[in-house]
C-alpha cells in the first residue's frame, strides 16, 4: 500500500504540482513551502499520514555513528530550513536527520534577492543565499519550543556559520562570530551535531578559512569552546586534492570527528550546463554538477583519512543508486537538498527502499559494510 502511495505521490508532484511550482520564482516558492509546512507540521494526523505515506523504515539502514543513532543515512542538507522551522515535517517524510542552518551569531538577512536560479536541465539551482538566518539566539528559541520527542531517532545537525556582515570581515572578529554561536549552542544544549561551515561562497569576505593557517586558528577556538557534541567540518568543492588534503591535515589535529563534503560549485567554466545560465545571475551551485567533485573528494578522503574521520556526503543525489555510490567511495551518511526540491517529498522514502534492495544485491547485512567499498 505504501508504495502504491509513494509512487502516485511522486507522479502527482512531478506531473502535477512541479510544472506548476516551476512556473514560479523559486524564491516565492521556498517562502511559501515555509510557511505552509510550518502550520502543517502542527497537526498531528498531518504528520501520520505523511509518514505513512512517504517514510520507509528497515533495520538494514540503522548505524550507530559517533555514538548517534541513526534509522537512515539519509539526510537534508543545510540550506534549505536555514531557520529551523520544519524539524516536525522533515522527520515524518523519512528523512533520518536533518542539517539546518547555517545559522550565525547575529540575524542577518542574507544577499539581495532573488536567492535561486533553478537550471531545470542540469538538475541544479544556483544559490546566492548569503547565511540568511535569524541569528543563533532566535533559533535556539524555536528549537526548544517543538516537542520533547521531535529528535528522538531523528538526530538534529546544526551548521555554523560567521555572520555575513563587514563586522565579521576579519579574521578574528570571524572567529569570535562562530566562537559566540557554540558557546550559546553550548548553554542551551541543542543539537546532536555541530558543523562549522568554512565553505560558504557566498558570504562577505569569501572563504578565509579554506586556508590551513586560518582553518587552524579557527579550530583552536573551536576546541577551546569543549563542545560536548562531537563537531564535523563543511568543506569546499572546488579545491584540487593537495590543497584539500592541506585542508584534512589540519583538521585532524583537532577535535572533529567528522567532514562533510561539499558545498557548492563555484567554478562555472569547468562545468558543463545544459542550460543557459546568464552572467548576470549571482551565486553557486547545487545538485549534479556538484556531483564528481564531491565523490572525488569522498574516495581521496576516505582512502587517507577513513579511519579518522567520519565522511557525510553531499552533491547530486536524486536517487538510491546516487546515494549509494557516495556510500561505497566513504560517505557514512549522506545528506541532499535540491533532489528534494526537483523529486518532492517521496523522494526520501524511495531512496531509502532502494539503498536497502542494492545492498541485498549485493549481499550486504547492514549498510555500514557497504561503506568505502568502492574507494
Amino acid at each position: 500500500m505504501q508504495k502504491i502511495v509513494s509512487n502516485v505521490s511522486s507522479q502527482i508532484y512531478t506531473k502535477v504540482a512541479k510544472p506548476i511550482l516551476f512556473k514560479q520564482k523559486p524564491d516565492i516558492v521556498h517562502d511559501r513551502m515555509l510557511q505552509a509546512g510550518s502550520r502543517l507540521q502542527k497537526i498531528s494526523s498531518f504528520r501520520y499520514f505523511m509518514h505513512g505515506a512517504f517514510a520507509y523504515e528497515n533495520s538494514v539502514l540503522e548505524q550507530e555513528v559517533l555514538g548517534i543513532h541513526f534509522r537512515n543515512p539519509v539526510g537534508l542538507s543545510a540550506g534549505f530550513d536555514k531557520n529551523f522551522e520544519l524539524p516536525p515535517l522533515l522527520k515524518s517524510i523519512g528523512f533520518g536527520f536533518m542539517e539546518g542552518g547555517s545559522l550565525t551569531l547575529k540575524e542577518c538577512s542574507g544577499n539581495p534577492k532573488p536567492w535561486f536560479y533553478r537550471l531545470p536541465k542540469s538538475q541544479s539551482l544556483v544559490v546566492n543565499a548569503g547565511l540568511a538566518n535569524q541569528g543563533v539566539v532566535k533559533i535556539v528559541k524555536r528549537l526548544k519550543s517543538y516537542p520533547k520527542n521531535t529528535f528522538d531517532d531523528f538526530p538534529l545537525n546544526i551548521s555554523v556559520a560567521k555572520t555575513n556582515s563587514q563586522a565579521s570581515a576579519t579574521d578574528a572578529d570571524a572567529i569570535d562570530d562562530y566562537a559566540g554561536s557554540l558557546e550559546y549552542l553550548k548553554k542551551s544544549g541543542i543539537g546532536k551535531i555541530i558543523t562549522i561551515n568554512i565553505s560558504c561562497p557566498n558570504a562577505y569576505g569569501g572563504e578565509p578559512f579554506t586556508t590551513p593557517k586560518r582553518l587552524d586558528q579557527l579550530l583552536r577556538k573551536v576546541d577551546k569552546v569543549n563542545l560536548s557534541q562531537p563537531v564535523f567540518v563543511k568543506m569546499p568543492s572546488d579545491l584540487a586534492w593537495p590543497a584539500f588534503d592541506d585542508l584534512l591535515n589540519i583538521i585532524i589535529k583537532h577535535h572533529v570527528a567528522g567532514v562533510t563534503i561539499s558545498n557548492l560549485a563555484k567554478d562555472r567554466k569547468n562545468i558543463k550546463l545544459s542550460d543557459p545560465l546568464p552572467e548576470t545571475v549571482k551565486g553557486n551551485l547545487s545538485g549534479k554538477p556538484v556531483w564528481d567533485l564531491s565523490n572525488n573528494l569522498i574516495r581521496q578522503t576516505y582512502k587517507k583519512y577513513g579511519k579518522h574521520l567520519v565522511i557525510s556526503g553531499v552533491g547530486g543525489i536524486f536517487s538510491a543508486e546516487d546515494a549509494y555510490t557516495k556510500i561505497k567511495l566513504g560517505a557514512t551518511l549522506v545528506e541532499l537538498v535540491t533532489g528534494l526540491i526537483f523529486q518532492g517529498p517521496p523522494l526520501i522514502g524511495q531512496i531509502n527502499k532502494g539503498l536497502v534492495a542494492l545492498l541485498e544485491h549485493d549481499g550486504y547485512k547492514t549498510i555500514s559494510e557497504a561503506i568505502g567499498v568502492d574507494a
